[in-house]
C-alpha cells in the first residue's frame, strides 16, 4: 500500500523590519552602488570575498512594509565598491580545460571527436556501442581551439 504524501508547510517567522539583520530595499528603490550577483557578473566583477550588504525585497512584500521579507524570491545585494575584477584564466588553465573537454568528447573505440559530450556510462559513442548512425555534422573534423586567452 502506497504511503500517503505529507506536505510540510514552511514556517515563516515574521520579523519586524526594524530589527532585521541587514537593511532591506524595495525594488526600484535601492542605491546605485548596490547590485545583485547577476548584475555584478554583467559588470565583469566578482564579490571579492565579501558577503551581501543588503536585501532586495520580493514583489509580494511591498504591501507589508513593516515586516522583513522571508520569501525565497528576495535577492542579496552586493556593494560594487567592494567588488574586484573577475579572474581571467591563464593559457595553461585554458589548455587543461580544453584537454579535459576533449577527453569527454572523444570516443574510446573509434577515436572520433564530437561536438557534444559522450555518455559517461558507455565511454564510447552510440555508433560504436549499438550501431546507431551519427550525423556527420556532429563530428569535430579539425581540432577546435576556442581558447579565450
Amino acid at each position: 500500500m502506497p504511503r500517503t504524501r505529507t506536505t510540510r508547510r514552511r514556517q515563516n517567522t515574521r520579523v519586524p523590519r526594524s530589527s532585521a539583520t541587514l537593511p532591506e530595499f524595495d525594488r526600484g528603490a535601492c542605491p546605485e552602488h548596490l547590485v545583485t550577483r547577476r548584475q555584478l557578473r554583467a559588470l565583469n566583477l566578482s564579490p571579492g570575498g565579501h558577503g551581501p550588504v543588503a536585501v532586495l525585497r520580493c514583489k509580494r512584500c511591498r504591501y507589508t512594509p513593516q515586516w522583513s521579507c522571508p520569501h525565497p524570491g528576495r535577492a542579496w545585494l552586493l556593494d560594487v565598491n567592494l567588488a574586484v575584477p573577475k579572474r581571467i584564466p591563464t593559457l595553461a588553465q585554458e589548455r587543461a580545460l580544453d584537454r579535459a573537454m576533449e577527453a569527454r568528447q572523444r570516443c574510446g573505440k573509434c577515436g572520433r571527436r564530437y561536438f557534444h559530450c559522450l555518455p559517461v556510462s558507455l565511454g564510447i559513442c552510440l555508433e560504436c556501442h549499438d550501431g546507431t548512425p551519427a550525423d556527420p555534422s556532429t563530428y569535430a573534423h579539425e581540432p577546435r581551439h576556442d581558447l579565450a586567452a
